[in-house]
């Protein structure tokens, strides 16, 4: 499936409280032209509902999951609810799947084996009476063995937090067929304290959870980098701020290391849909 070469990757078109501004702000995005919209799995929920909602505000742009736990998301339901919605929609549902950590394993009554488990879920997939395509399924892979996997029974690999350093070794483990399609926050500020200040304010949880920490850490960062939130070295190297020339250059840089999309996630330091940063970052849209 054709997801362009840029998208817009936002946990507000799953969390704002108004449905009707999510709709007019998806049919607005598919007009700017980006390939893709991807929401988050927020730890469960109606997913696929959330993404019925963004295929019905658009005509062409794929919408996908950046990702699904598959503990929280039970395989047969998504074959089913993937299967229909590609039937109403056309095939432009993309499932991001991810395998979580330990504790969502634990609550959901599983043992933390991630190959196994998300080679298990595939094969379900793969055994529903309407399988998901190879091609419509991506994995969230930040280690080698996932991302060899994702390469060989999903479209690509679909990485948290990367550096387009990140990117390019990514790129020599999957060959150069499979979807690459790293996550890029970026944060439309010209002002260094106040972009990093922003930046932090989203990313410090993250930074603080053990496999996020451990891939940033088998990134090169220490654990100073780590620590405060992180330093300006760190959110300097994983989120792109400043003028829209210098968030082209990041975008250019992981599509130079062998992305071959870029999901890209406005970072705002309020609240509501942050149409005024995807407007001035619209013309990124390819």
């Amino acid at each position: 499936m054709d997801i362009g070469t840029t998208g817009i990757w936002s946990p507000e078109l799953r969390l704002h409280p108004d449905p009707v501004e999510i709709h007019e702000a998806a049919a607005e995005l598919g007009r700017h032209g980006w390939g893709a919209l991807w929401i988050p799995g927020l730890g469960g929920g109606d997913i696929l509902g959330d993404a019925e909602r963004l295929l019905r505000a658009t005509d062409e742009t794929a919408v996908a999951t950046g990702v699904l736990s598959i503990w929280r998301h039970g395989a047969a339901d998504m074959a089913a609810g993937h299967a229909r919605l590609s039937k109403e929609y056309g095939h432009r549902l993309l499932l991001g799947l991810g395998v979580s950590d330990a504790a969502a394993a634990r609550q959901a009554g599983g043992t933390y084996r991630p190959l196994t488990a998300l080679n298990a879920y595939l094969d379900q997939l793969d055994e529903a009476p309407a399988p998901v395509p190879a091609g419509e399924r991506a994995v969230a892979a930040m280690g080698p063995k996932l991302t060899e996997l994702a390469g060989r029974r999903s479209a690509g690999a679909h990485p948290f937090l990367v550096t387009p350093e990140f990117t390019a070794g990514a790129r020599e483990l999957l060959g150069p067929a499979p979807l690459l399609a790293p996550y890029q926050a970026v944060v439309v500020d010209d002002d260094p304290d106040r972009a990093r200040a922003t930046a932090r304010g989203f990313l410090a949880p993250f930074i603080g959870m053990g496999h996020y920490a451990g891939s940033l850490q088998r990134q090169g960062f220490t654990t100073d980098d780590l620590a405060h939130g992180g330093s300006d070295r760190l959110i300097d190297a994983v989120v792109a701020w400043g003028s829209l020339d210098a968030i082209d250059a990041r975008i250019r840089a992981h599509l130079d290391a062998g992305a071959t999309h870029v999901a890209i996630h406005a970072i705002g330091n309020g609240p509501g849909l942050p149409l005024a940063a995807w407007r001035a970052l619209a013309p990124l849209a390819r």
